[in-house]
């Protein structure tokens, strides 16, 4: 049987149609599409349709569909899987020395791209529309004042607060402005602490490092810690070192909030098309992976999953960057690198609407809270 045979077969097992008119259909251009995703698995769909192999109006039913009904297992063991799976167990990917090959990579690419796609703040993790925001901005607020309530910044004034991963200062501007905090900010990527230093120039308790997470000095200690977004790049092999290095810097009685994507099952790399195009040397913890790795170290308060909310939140950020391309430079992001970075966001939003990836706030103790934490939502 054909190539194109059998993924008209596998296909129509997820109501997809190849030529067909309804939205998740795809549309394809160019027959190489079949040789590529049999010989590449998930790499080859995505590069397929960074070449223009194919189109489909609405990218992110294709994926809910695709895997609300598990055909994603058919490429699951492709060689490009198994060649990152052999290197996940061979190597650290997320060693120190290569700590910041993900900043030059992803988050280095160009502020002006983020400040297209992103909220006023510039918040680049999951809003939370379930306050009823009905706007990202105001859904980003309110994910930072959830935050900031979690680990109870709203008890005092002058509070010292670390964020590991800090970006271009958003939290660390809304914790200041709202809680009056002071905030030390960590990240790998120097376009973030270019920018995120002009943002907090008026904000003298606010300091924006260039830094990893190992490196810290563990006698600088914090009443609070949160960490947003940046666990993905920490990699199972080095869990038990954060945890570790958290608690070291974390004050007897401080909470730490752990704010990350997670997968459903355990594994040791990420998607290959990810991994290659978005975020190299990343991986998904899932809910045993940190259990185990916090064991000893902190003791879990709380455990809040706010998955939902990102695949609207993703959809929000396509909407603005969408509108955004035709006043961004040409030269820098041409349309092989649009198709990529629709296909990035479409792709997840559609995994986050199947619920085959998750959203985790967990709020950790280092000796348990006295009366109980009281969980906000």
């Amino acid at each position: 049987m054909s190539f194109e045979k059998q993924s008209r077969n596998i296909l129509e097992k997820a109501g997809i149609e190849i030529n067909g008119s309804k939205p998740w259909d795809i549309q394809v251009n160019n027959k190489r599409i079949y040789q590529k995703v049999f010989s590449k698995g998930s790499l080859g769909l995505g590069e397929s349709y960074m070449d223009g192999d194919w189109d489909c109006k609405s990218v992110d039913q294709f994926f809910y569909k695709i895997l609300s009904t598990n055909l994603d297992k058919h490429f699951e063991y492709s060689i490009p899987s198994l060649i990152n799976i052999a290197k996940a167990k061979i190597m650290n990917l997320q060693k120190p020395t290569r700590a910041t090959q993900i900043g030059k990579h992803h988050y280095d690419i160009g502020n002006d791209l983020y400040q297209a796609m992103l909220d006023q703040r510039m918040t680049y993790t999951c809003a939370y529309w379930d306050w009823g925001a009905n706007n990202l901005d105001i859904a980003q607020e309110d994910k930072l004042e959830l935050t900031c309530l979690k680990i109870n910044l709203n008890e005092r004034k002058g509070d010292r607060v670390l964020d590991i991963g800090g970006g271009w200062g958003s939290f660390a501007r809304f914790a200041s402005e709202n809680h009056g905090a002071i905030v030390k900010a960590i990240t790998v990527s120097e376009e973030q602490v270019t920018l995120g230093k002009k943002l907090t120039k008026e904000y003298p308790d606010i300091e924006i490092a260039f830094q990893d997470y190992r490196d810290l000095d563990n006698n600088d200690k914090f009443d609070h810690i949160v960490s947003l977004g940046m666990f993905e790049h920490v990699g199972v092999k080095n869990y038990k070192t954060y945890f570790k290095k958290v608690s070291d810097l974390l004050n007897e009685d401080g909470l730490f909030l752990l704010h990350t994507i997670g997968s459903n099952e355990s594994h040791s790399t990420i998607d290959p098309w990810i991994s290659k195009y978005i975020f190299p040397n990343s991986m998904l913890p899932s809910q045993k992976q940190i259990a185990e790795a916090s064991e000893g170290i902190f003791i879990e308060e709380d455990s809040h999953n706010l998955s939902t909310n990102y695949d609207k939140t993703l959809m929000a950020w396509h909407e603005n960057i969408s509108n955004s391309w035709d006043k961004l430079k040409s030269s820098e992001y041409d349309n092989r690198f649009k198709r990529m970075w629709e296909y990035y966001i479409l792709s997840c939003a559609g995994t986050f609407r199947a619920r085959k990836m998750q959203i985790w706030q967990k709020v950790f103790s280092k000796e348990g809270v006295q009366g109980g934490y009281q969980s906000i939502r």
